[in-house]
């Protein structure tokens, strides 16, 4: 018989090993069906549990750092994009906040525009501001108006305050304005309290009050108003407060700012006024006669200037006799004694 063919002799320590797993097996098999059948080892698996716990806690330590780490990063990713989404809706409600802001400032703007031409009754045009003159020196605006809507060189320019300037060239689309404050600008004007008649002078950014005799009735804190002398601007509109009066260097007369009571530097709308009855409207005067303003004497640059302001008839002073004034003085000389 060949050497492959005869039985494989079994060693004693396999035949041990298989004998205690059988018995094991059976053993097992025991426990679980006497466990089935009385639950007697409900309480040994609690109490194993128990011992085992902090064994099963370790096992899932790793997975729950892992899971943790992921949540983080997801949160602050979802964090970082809810920031974004609300930064860029917080500017975007402050830019329609501003929008709102500026609507409700330019109604209340052009409410005040309304309420001053029905306050006065007044024919006016509303004209958007275009452009302005960035010249220091130089004080005009470029209105969005021109000839092809009426407007017409040497219209009077308002706004809720009082007086801007006027219409001094026109275009078929627009129409510029010098302003009160602009150097090559003076208007006649009168204190609203006395009456005293005066010229304001622009400054560029002010205007400014010369020649005032030192005996009128002028004070700090006076109305100004156009006195609507030289037939170019009505009279009675606002045109500034006076402020502080000082000597000028001649000692002779009184010089003081006015502060403008229009918004000149602010403000998109303005008006023109379209037709104003002038009473008594002034003519040139004759050559030769010479005119001023309550006792202030005739300023040549002024006249000279861009406005070329005409004075009133009512201004014009000629000689004339005064019989009544000389037939007084001759009653009051005693008669020689004879």
């Amino acid at each position: 018989m060949p050497a492959y063919a005869s039985p494989v002799a079994s060693r004693p320590g396999e035949v041990a090993g298989t004998l205690r797993l059988l018995a094991y097996l059976a053993l097992s098999v025991a426990l679980i069906v006497s466990d089935h059948r009385g639950h007697w080892l409900a309480q040994v698996r609690a109490q194993a549990e128990v011992l085992i716990q902090p064994l099963w806690w370790l096992a899932g330590l790793p997975g729950r750092i892992g899971d943790n780490v992921r949540d983080d990063a997801s949160s602050r990713s979802r964090l970082a994009e809810d920031n974004r989404t609300l930064r860029n809706a917080l500017l975007i409600i402050g830019a329609r906040n501003a929008r709102l802001q500026a609507a409700a400032e330019e109604n209340a703007r052009l409410r005040g525009l309304l309420g001053a031409a029905q306050r006065g009754r007044l024919d006016v045009q509303l004209a958007p501001i275009l452009d302005i003159d960035l010249d220091p020196t130089r004080q005009r605006l470029v209105l969005d108006l021109g000839s092809r809507d009426g407007v017409s060189i040497g219209q009077s320019v308002i706004d809720a305050g009082g007086l801007l300037g006027q219409i001094i060239a026109v275009t078929p689309t627009t129409a510029t304005v010098l302003l009160l404050t602009d150097p090559d600008h003076a208007v006649p004007v009168a204190v609203a309290r006395s009456g005293v008649r005066l010229v304001a002078y622009g400054r560029g950014d002010r205007l400014e009050l010369a020649n005032v005799p030192l005996s009128s009735d002028v004070k700090a804190g006076d109305a100004v108003v156009t006195s609507g002398l030289g037939g170019r601007f009505p009279a009675g509109f606002p045109v500034g407060t006076i402020g502080p009066l000082r000597p000028d260097d001649s000692r002779a007369f009184l010089v003081g700012t006015l502060t403008p009571a229009a918004q000149l530097d602010r403000g998109r709308d303005v008006l023109l006024l379209r037709h104003v009855d002038m009473p008594n409207a002034a003519s040139p005067p004759a050559p030769g006669a010479r005119t001023g303003l309550e006792g202030a004497p005739l300023d040549r640059a002024a006249a000279s200037t861009v406005v070329r302001l005409e004075p009133a008839a009512s201004d014009t002073k000629t000689p004339r006799p005064n019989p009544p004034l000389q037939s007084q003085e001759r009653e009051r000389v005693p008669e020689p004694t004879r």
